[in-house]
């Protein structure tokens, strides 16, 4: 008796708007697989029926996901493919499917990309602000403290940082980042690939008058992609470390003299300047 090897779970990326994003390798594996576990059955229902598909399907979200693993696994175990899909754009980018891959990757099972639509890809392309370097940060927290600690963390990086928002917290995260960002500049890409899609530039305090003049900026999902933080300038981050240094020497009871030298070994320049630097931090304490 033939042994039926294994099926695979191919992870689809499906449009985040506009229907003819859609690959047709992903068009062709959707009709080829014996069922789709999806993140809301009766919206991915719709995108099927599009495609003139009626497949088996499976719920798989935030609240069932670590259940759904061992059933998916026995279909897969059965010789069944699988088709792993979100609402819209690429599993697991801020959607369901991280603990089934990383449970079904531990039990040896193949697992296959199907690239495609990813909404934060999408907005970097157009925005106009560095790709070289980002940072994706998912959702910022709903909650106004844990959302500023949030940002806290995230302001002195360099790279871009991208996140995504609600409509109805977006003016909440605006509020945020004027809050602790002003200034740096900002890019609100919504309604991607769909008929308003919209980029909108300023600075946190700018985007807000906009989103108050025109409510209807306000609508739709967002991509949030706000420039990195300047980097510190060489000579000025030297005068932070050797201020710590000089700091640190005093406090642990290191003579002056002693201190110059080694400043002026580690820093460069002549121990007589580090020497009356020294004598004036002292005066301070």
């Amino acid at each position: 008796m033939t042994h039926t090897p294994p099926g695979t779970l191919y992870v689809v990326a499906t449009p985040i708007g506009n229907l003819d994003d859609l690959s047709a390798r992903a068009v062709r594996l959707l009709g080829e697989v014996a069922r789709v576990a999806a993140e809301d059955t009766r919206h991915s229902a719709r995108l099927l029926s599009h495609l003139g598909l009626n497949k088996p399907m499976v719920s798989l979200h935030e609240h069932n996901e670590a259940r759904r693993v061992d059933s998916l696994d026995r279909y897969l175990e059965a010789g069944e493919d699988i088709a792993l899909i979100s609402d819209a754009g690429t599993p697991l980018i801020s959607d369901p499917g991280f603990v089934l891959v990383r449970e079904l990757r531990a039990r040896n099972r193949h697992i296959v990309p199907i690239p495609g639509p990813c909404a934060l890809i999408t907005a970097l392309s157009a925005a106009g602000l560095p790709t070289d370097r980002f940072v994706f940060g998912g959702f910022l927290p709903a909650k106004p403290g844990a959302r500023r600690q949030a940002l806290e963390a995230w302001k002195v990086r360099e790279e871009t940082l991208v996140f995504y928002e609600s409509p109805h917290r977006i003016v909440h995260t605006l509020e945020a980042l004027h809050e602790q960002l002003e200034g740096r500049e900002v890019v609100l890409a919504r309604e991607l690939t769909k008929t308003f899609e919209t980029f909108l530039h300023g600075t946190p305090s700018s985007l807000l008058a906009q989103l108050s003049s025109d409510p209807n900026q306000a609508r739709g999902e967002f991509v949030v992609i706000v420039a990195g933080s300047p980097p510190v300038a060489q000579s000025e981050q030297q005068a932070i470390d050797a201020d710590t240094l000089l700091e640190t020497l005093l406090a642990e009871g290191i003579g002056v003299k002693q201190a110059a030298s080694v400043a002026a070994r580690l820093f460069g320049g002549r121990k007589q300047t580090w020497y009356a630097r020294l004598q004036g931090m002292k005066g301070e304490h």
